[in-house]
């Protein structure tokens, strides 16, 4: 079960939508937060939580619910807004990003705001943590799945690649990553700085499923998602994921500079003009 219909692909894009409104004006508010990894992750959630998990915002904890763990904790804007827009928590948090004793946090801190499977934003954790999941499940003869996003940069972190190894030897069918592939991180771009290309081959070495996809088009996003879910072949999935940083706003598009850069006041506003006007 899932407190939300199955939505058409339009609606999936409209919730993306204002999905970068919020998350464009809650950065801006806050003064601080990274606008670019926020950005290219929000194709990637919606369908998680409007198309494929199982979840229930009215019963956070149930026991049965799909996991969802944000290893690249600093993209914690995109999912406070799936939060807001799923029900999960209320739309006039936002704009208390980063605010002292806010639940919304600069990096996803459990204390703060109980609905998190984890506490995240320390790189390369993410995955580990989603193992334990995995295993619970396992161990306690339950089928929710794990889904845990990582972004290219992360995966720089060797604790990844012992944690791919790990699952892919313990056939862990029920756990996908999701690697959020925009191609930079804090200070440049990722092949300039330590490739960890080809990605998808080094997860099919560990024994993983492999998937590479537009992450900004949900035609492809959720057969992926979806097969991933059902997938019963004792492999866990990895979803390689082709986005665009700062996706949506042109002047963030591309530019390694909107990693962790606020939007001023005049180019929040720029940038909700060009939002709204691609509307569907």
């Amino acid at each position: 079960m899932s407190n939300h219909p199955v939505h058409s692909v339009d609606e999936l894009k409209r919730i993306a939508l204002r999905m970068r409104l919020d998350i464009v004006k809650m950065i801006g508010a806050a003064g601080s937060g990274h606008p670019g990894g926020s950005l290219s992750e929000v194709e990637l959630l919606t369908a998680l939580y409007f198309r494929v998990m199982r979840h229930d915002a009215k019963n956070p904890t149930w026991a049965d619910r799909d996991r969802f763990i944000l290893s690249k904790g600093h993209g914690c804007p995109a999912l406070y807004a799936t939060y807001a827009e799923a029900g999960y928590i209320d739309p006039g948090l936002l704009n208390t990003l980063r605010k002292l004793g806010s639940p919304l946090q600069g990096h996803p801190d459990k204390r703060m705001l109980p609905v998190l499977e984890a506490s995240t934003g320390s790189l390369g954790q993410g995955l580990s943590i989603g193992i334990g999941t995995a295993i619970a499940a396992k161990l306690d003869r339950r089928d929710y799945h794990t889904f845990v996003m990582v972004g290219d940069g992360e995966i720089e972190e060797g604790q990844i690649w012992e944690a791919a190894m790990f699952a892919g030897f313990h056939k862990l069918t029920n756990l996908t990553c999701i690697v959020d592939n925009n191609r930079q991180q804090l200070d440049g771009f990722v092949k300039d700085i330590l490739d960890p290309a080809p990605v998808a081959e080094k997860f099919r070495a560990f024994r993983w499923r492999t998937a590479e996809i537009d992450g900004h088009d949900f035609e492809q996003v959720i057969p992926a998602l979806e097969e991933a879910r059902a997938a019963k072949d004792g492999k866990p999935t990895a979803i390689v994921a082709h986005t665009i940083k700062g996706k949506g706003v042109s002047f963030m598009e591309n530019n390694p500079e909107w990693h962790g850069v606020a939007p001023k006041p005049e180019q929040v506003q720029a940038a909700v003009r060009e939002l709204e006007a691609a509307a569907v």
